[in-house]
C-alpha cells in the first residue's frame, strides 16, 4: 500500500511538474510573441510588457516602468532572449556531412593564390567618381580564372567562399569561377543556400552517366530535374550526336514545348544532315517557337529539303535586268501555309511592310549558293557590288547578311563587309555596325583583326567598341597599334578621354602587354592644346598611366600561373 502511494505521488508530481514545464513554456513563448507584435507595431501603439522574473521582481519590475517605452520594451527583449536560450535542452547531434570529391587538380602556385585574394577582396567602388591611375580589379578576376583554368589549377579551399560569393553576384563568372572551384563548389552549394547556383549552372552539377552507360543515361532522362536533363542532352550532344537525339526523339511527344524549344536548341552543337529528319517533324509542332528554331537550324543545312524549297521561292523573287544593269526584286503577295510551316512568320513587326517582311525571311532562310546560278555565274563580291534596283537594296543585302551569319558563310561576310576604309566604312549593304560585328564573327581571328585595324585606322574609334567585341584576345600587334594610334590622335585633338571610356576599359583587358613600352611615353603631361577642352591632357594622362599599371598588373598575373619549380 505504501509503495502504491508512493508511485502514486511520484506520477502526481511528475505531472504536475510537466504541466508546469509546459505551462511555463506557453507562456514563455506567449510573452515572447508579445514582444515581437510591440517592436512592429511600434511602442507608441502597443505597450510593451513589464514582467521580469526573479526573487527581486516588484523592485526590477519598477526600475524597468520608469524607463522610456523603447529602453524598456529592449530589457524585456534581452531578459526574454536569456530565458530562451537557458531553456533549451540539449538535441543530438547531427550527422557530419560526407566529404567532398577530391579535386585530383594541381595547387596554384603560392604567388598566385595570394594575387586571386587580393581580387576577391577588391570591390567596386560607386559608379561615376574618376578611376584614378589605379587598375581595376574587378575586371581582370574573369581573365585570371581563363588563365586559371588553362593551366588546370584546383581553387584554394579557403578562397571558395568568396570565389563562389563573387560568382553569385556576377553571372558572367559563373562559367569559369565554377569550372575552378571544381567539385568542392558543389559540395558547398548542397550545404549553403546563397551558392545554389552552382547546382544549377555547374556542368557537374549533376553525376552524370558515363558515355557508354546507356542505361544510367536514359534513367537520369526520364527521371532528373529539368535541369539535369539540359545538361544530360547538352553532353551526350558533345560526343554522340546521335544517342542525343535518339534520347530526345523518344520523348519529344509529351514534352512541355518551353521544354521542347530548350532541347531543340541543344541541336545547334555538331549540327549535321543526320538530323534533318527530327527537324523535319519538329516543323509541324504545335508551337510557333519551336516550328521557327527548327526551320532556322534546317536553313543551316544547305542540303536540307527546306533549303532547298527557301532557294526556290527566295530566288523567283530576285532576277538580275540587263537592260537597268541591276538587280530587280519582286517581293512575294501572299504567304501561304506551307511559308508558314517552313518557318516564315506571316504578321510583319510594327513598320516594316508584308512584302518586305516576306521577302527578308526567305532570303535569309535560302542557301547563298543558289545566287550564283541566279545572277550570272557572279562571286559573292560581284554580286554585292551589283546596284539593286527601286530602293530593295538595304533589304536585300540585310537578309544576305543575316544568311550568311547563319550559314557561317566566310566568302559572302567578306564581300558583305566591303573594304574597312569605305566610305560610311561599310560594305555594299551592312546597315549596322551589329551586323557588321555579326560577319566579322565569321572570320577567322587574324583576318577579323586585320579588318577591325583598317577601320580604326581610316574612321576612329567613334564607332569601333562593338568591333572590337568580336576580337580575339590578346589583340593582334596591328590592331593593338591602331587602338593605340587612335587614342593618341584623340588625346592631341584636344577632347576629354571619357568619350572613349569603353574603349579604353577594353584596351585595358585586351591589348597584349608588349605594348606597354609603346604607352610610357603617353603617360607624360603634354602642353594643353589652345583649342582644346580645359585640363583635358591631365585627364588623358591619368587614363594612360592607369592602362600601363593594367598591363603590368596582367603580366605579373601570368607570370604568377607558371609553375613553380
Amino acid at each position: 500500500m505504501d509503495h502504491a502511494t508512493d508511485t502514486a505521488d511520484a506520477t502526481t508530481t511528475t505531472t504536475t511538474s510537466t504541466s508546469t514545464t509546459d505551462s511555463a513554456s506557453t507562456a514563455t513563448s506567449a510573452a515572447w510573441e508579445e514582444l515581437v507584435t510591440c517592436a512592429l507595431l511600434g511602442t507608441d501603439r502597443r505597450r510593451p510588457p513589464l514582467a521580469p522574473l526573479g526573487k527581486n521582481a516588484d523592485r526590477n519590475a519598477g526600475e524597468v516602468a520608469g524607463k522610456d517605452a523603447p529602453a524598456a520594451l529592449l530589457d524585456a527583449a534581452a531578459a526574454a532572449t536569456v530565458r530562451r536560450r537557458a531553456g533549451l535542452r540539449p538535441a543530438a547531434a547531427a550527422p557530419l556531412p560526407e566529404p567532398s570529391a577530391p579535386d585530383p587538380r594541381p595547387a596554384l602556385p603560392a604567388a598566385a593564390r595570394r594575387r586571386l585574394a587580393l581580387l576577391l577582396a577588391d570591390r567596386p567602388g560607386p559608379g561615376g567618381g574618376r578611376r584614378g591611375t589605379a587598375p581595376d580589379l574587378t575586371e581582370l578576376l574573369p581573365q585570371w580564372l581563363t588563365a586559371a583554368n588553362d593551366r588546370g589549377y584546383a581553387a584554394p579551399p579557403e578562397l571558395l567562399p568568396a570565389l563562389l560569393d563573387a560568382a553569385r553576384g556576377r553571372t558572367d563568372l559563373r562559367p569559369q569561377a565554377l569550372r575552378f572551384a571544381g567539385p568542392r563548389a558543389l559540395w558547398l552549394a548542397g550545404l549553403n543556400p546563397d551558392w545554389k547556383f552552382a547546382l544549377r549552372s555547374a556542368p557537374g552539377g549533376t553525376a552524370l552517366p558515363a558515355p557508354d552507360d546507356t542505361e544510367g543515361a536514359q534513367r537520369l532522362w526520364q527521371e532528373g530535374l529539368f535541369a539535369e536533363r539540359v545538361t544530360l542532352l547538352a553532353t551526350l550532344r558533345g560526343h554522340d550526336p546521335e544517342a542525343a537525339r535518339e534520347l530526345l526523339s523518344g520523348t519529344w511527344a509529351t514534352e512541355r514545348a518551353e521544354d521542347r524549344l530548350m532541347f531543340l536548341d541543344s541541336l545547334r552543337a555538331r549540327l549535321s544532315d543526320a538530323d534533318e529528319p527530327f527537324l523535319e517533324q519538329a516543323l509541324g509542332d504545335r508551337s510557333r517557337n519551336v516550328r521557327a528554331t527548327a526551320a532556322e537550324l534546317l536553313s543551316s543545312l544547305p542540303a536540307s529539303a527546306l533549303a532547298a524549297r527557301m532557294a526556290q521561292r527566295a530566288v523567283s523573287c530576285v532576277a538580275y535586268d540587263r537592260e537597268r544593269a541591276g538587280i530587280v526584286v519582286e517581293a512575294p503577295y501572299e504567304c501561304d501555309a506551307a511559308m508558314e510551316r517552313d518557318g516564315v512568320v506571316a504578321n510583319a513587326p510594327a513598320g516594316r511592310g508584308q512584302r518586305s517582311w516576306w521577302l527578308g525571311q526567305l532570303v535569309e532562310a535560302a542557301p547563298l549558293s543558289a545566287w550564283s546560278a541566279r545572277l550570272g555565274g557572279r562571286d559573292p563580291r560581284q554580286i554585292a557590288a551589283l546596284p539593286v534596283l527601286d530602293d530593295w537594296q538595304l533589304e536585300l543585302h540585310a537578309a544576305w547578311c543575316r544568311a550568311a551569319v547563319r550559314q557561317r558563310d566566310t566568302a559572302w561576310s567578306r564581300a558583305l563587309l566591303g573594304s574597312p576604309s569605305s566610305p560610311g566604312a561599310g560594305g555594299p549593304g551592312v546597315v549596322s555596325l551589329a551586323e557588321r560585328a555579326k560577319l566579322l564573327g565569321t572570320l577567322p581571328a587574324a583576318d577579323r583583326a586585320e579588318w577591325v585595324a583598317g577601320f580604326i585606322a581610316a574612321h576612329g574609334l567613334s564607332e569601333a567598341f562593338q568591333l572590337l567585341g568580336v576580337c580575339a584576345v590578346p589583340w593582334s600587334q596591328p590592331l593593338g597599334h591602331a587602338v593605340v594610334d587612335a587614342l593618341n590622335i584623340a588625346r592631341d585633338a584636344g577632347s576629354y578621354p571619357w568619350s572613349f571610356s569603353g574603349v579604353m576599359g577594353l584596351a585595358e583587358r585586351c591589348l597584349d602587354p608588349a605594348e606597354t613600352t609603346r604607352l610610357e611615353s603617353l603617360t607624360a603631361i603634354p602642353d594643353e592644346p589652345e583649342d582644346g577642352a580645359p585640363g583635358a591632357v591631365g585627364y588623358w594622362s591619368e587614363a594612360f598611366q592607369r592602362l600601363v599599371g593594367t598591363l603590368r598588373l596582367r603580366a605579373a598575373m601570368a607570370g604568377e600561373l607558371v609553375p613553380e619549380p
